[in-house]
């Protein structure tokens, strides 16, 4: 057998009194890391498994990409993830830093709902058997498919990074069996009630709401917009900031949610009329904020909004959100396309839009044959 590696057998087995061996034979091999000067061990149930392993190991031991299992515990592994990513050292598969509000979710799952249970455990000793024992009893105590995925994703992050910086040899998260989440239903209204309810609604709101109807920017994008970033010539709303509730001014969502986002005339109107009530206000003052550096709330304008429609006796109701979708609504029925869509709603992908809105764009069964008969037709 060769070095650094040990045929083991079970506790029980007769072979140890020098009888025949009655058990399953185990592969133990193991290489030695100088950096940590400790051995790396793995068990195997197969001899050529074991050696393969041993030789990958040295390869890597020798080009730096392997070390030694961590001792740290989980609770302490996660607490120096978290620490790391709030001063910016530990960033996404991107390279981008972590958004506030993403670490704040992060926390709250890992101190609510994973380190209760396994903060004590060492990092390399969880395996992918104790997670998913974990989701499967999660999903029959009733949390959502949603809920779920948010619980692992800082795990996910936290051995990603210990598997590439730390060493660790195994990934427990990378294959473990969540349930899907269900497709997400966007609600919309039509054109004719988004200009019913805008129409209703106090002066100084109008815009607020105009913007998310007819620009589609998200809450903390409304919040955070500046006057410097509406170009009345060019006619073009650019998103530049978003707005957390902490942290203040931060980047946009994503590195594509940094976009132009182009100005149709109802919302230049809007935005014009807006802007000329405050003549004097500097270009890098909050275009809706309560004051130039003070940005609105989201549970004033609802309250004031709600307020104007019950008034008018209308009984339809929209949240910014729903605005956000209504807009992409909009784009789709004027005829834009689904890359440009993606492109003006800050998309990571167009795969995400195609989710969210592809049920909304036009070609039914019949209209995609017809074209392709057409097609087919001029060929022959």
């Amino acid at each position: 057998m060769a070095a650094g590696i040990v045929k083991r057998h079970s506790k029980l087995c007769r072979g140890h009194d020098g009888q025949g061996c009655n058990c399953v034979v185990s592969y133990e091999a193991w290489v030695f890391s100088p950096r940590d000067r400790r051995k790396i061990r793995r068990t195997f149930t197969s001899y050529a498994e074991a050696r393969s392993w041993r030789a990958d190991a040295k390869r890597q031991i020798d080009q730096g990409a392997l070390r030694a299992p961590t001792q740290q515990s989980l609770r302490e592994a996660a607490m120096a993830w978290l620490s790391g990513a709030e001063r910016g050292e530990v960033r996404n598969r991107s390279g981008e830093p972590y958004k506030p509000s993403t670490l704040r979710g992060y926390r709250q799952a890992l101190e609510e709902r994973v380190l209760p249970l396994l903060g004590g455990e060492k990092l390399s000793a969880i395996t992918t058997y104790d997670l998913q024992l974990l989701v499967d009893r999660w999903h029959a105590d009733g949390q959502s498919a949603a809920t779920l995925r948010n619980t692992i994703k800082p795990l996910q992050a936290i051995y990603r990074r210990a598997k590439f910086r730390g060493g660790l040899p195994v990934n427990p998260t990378q294959d473990l069996e969540l349930p899907a989440p269900r497709a997400r239903n966007v609600e919309i209204v039509a054109p004719e009630v988004a200009a019913r309810l805008l129409a209703t609604l106090p002066a100084a709101d109008q815009t607020v709401w105009g913007t998310a109807l007819y620009a589609g920017l998200r809450y903390g994008e409304l919040r955070a917009l500046r006057w410097n970033a509406v170009d009345f010539v060019a006619g073009t709303v650019a998103v530049r900031e978003s707005w957390d509730p902490k942290a203040g001014s931060i980047d946009p969502k994503t590195r594509t949610s940094m976009r132009s986002v182009p100005m149709p005339d109802k919302l230049r109107q809007l935005l014009l009329d807006r802007r000329l009530d405050a003549p004097n206000a500097p270009g890098s003052a909050l275009a809706f904020g309560r004051s130039d550096s003070e940005p609105f709330h989201a549970a004033t304008l609802y309250r004031r909004a709600d307020s104007a429609w019950t008034a008018a006796g209308l009984k339809e109701r929209l949240r910014l959100h729903q605005a956000r979708h209504t807009y992409a609504s909009f784009m789709i029925g004027a005829g834009v396309n689904a890359k440009a869509l993606a492109q003006y709603m800050g998309h990571s992908s167009i795969k995400l839009t195609f989710d969210l809105y592809g049920h909304l764009m036009p070609g039914s069964e019949r209209e995609a044959a017809a074209l392709l008969d057409e097609f087919l037709s001029r060929s022959e």
